[in-house]
């Protein structure tokens, strides 16, 4: 089959971000399953926290096309400004109550993410068209579920109740593993412009400690996703 043959849509891949790394092993584990993009959290009260230093040093392991995101919540631009100079090419993820002038602020022209929490009851009650508007020059929405705490808590929203469509880039997160992942690529397949992933509870033995099984797990329900949209395995 060749590149230019009209029946494959590659455009359709779903992309894979591992988030919460924190051991060269998981960061390598994560590499050689095939993920697009790995997360490092600069929120202090996380179990999954690594200091600017500790994640400059797992940064500098990845390969060219995958992507280093530094993960912050409710920062002042002044220290993500500093982590990042520390760590060239990232992409920043902010998770926590910052507006978008605080983002774009702190971003320093930097391309960013940013979290849209989702209540797992009543998911439908939250306004995400009107949440894109509200952050025009992010290059991507990230949707997980509202809990105590900042993410990373192994829950879910009900992904039924979100909108037809979304006028931004979506990436999925919120109580993803390799036996769901599959279940939320279909049902949210096409909502946005594209459609993303990110697991980080979901591939752990412990918080911060992460599975290179699961990882690998994780990376084949993905695509098996992608090869059977419809659920038909063969």
């Amino acid at each position: 089959m060749s590149p230019a043959d009209p029946t494959v849509n590659t455009a359709a891949r779903t992309r894979v971000k591992i988030c919460g790394l924190t051991r060269e092993q998981d960061v390598d584990a994560a590499v050689q399953a095939g993920a697009d993009a790995l997360g490092f959290v600069f929120y202090p009260q996380s179990p999954r926290y690594v200091p600017p230093e500790r994640a400059a040093a797992l940064a500098r392991r990845l390969p060219a096309f995958v992507t280093p995101v530094l993960l912050f919540v409710n920062p002042e631009p002044a220290e993500v400004q500093a982590t990042a100079a520390q760590i060239p090419g990232a992409l920043l993820q902010f998770h926590g109550d910052e507006s978008e002038s605080l983002c774009w602020a702190a971003s320093a022209g930097r391309p960013y993410l940013k979290a849209a929490r989702i209540p797992r009851e009543n998911a439908g009650s939250f306004d995400l068209v009107k949440f894109v508007a509200s952050y025009p020059r992010a290059s991507g929405i990230l949707l997980d579920a509202l809990v105590d705490g900042f993410g990373g808590a192994g829950h879910a929203f009900d992904w039924s109740a979100l909108p037809a469509k979304v006028p931004a880039h979506l990436i999925l997160s919120g109580g993803l593993h390799p036996g769901n992942v599959g279940d939320g690529i279909r049902a949210l397949k096409g909502l946005g412009h594209s459609l993303a992933v990110d697991v980080s509870s979901g591939v752990e033995v412990s918080k911060g400690i992460k599975s290179a099984e699961k990882i690998f797990e994780f990376m084949a329900a993905v695509r098996a996703a992608d090869l059977h949209p419809e659920g038909a395995y063969v």
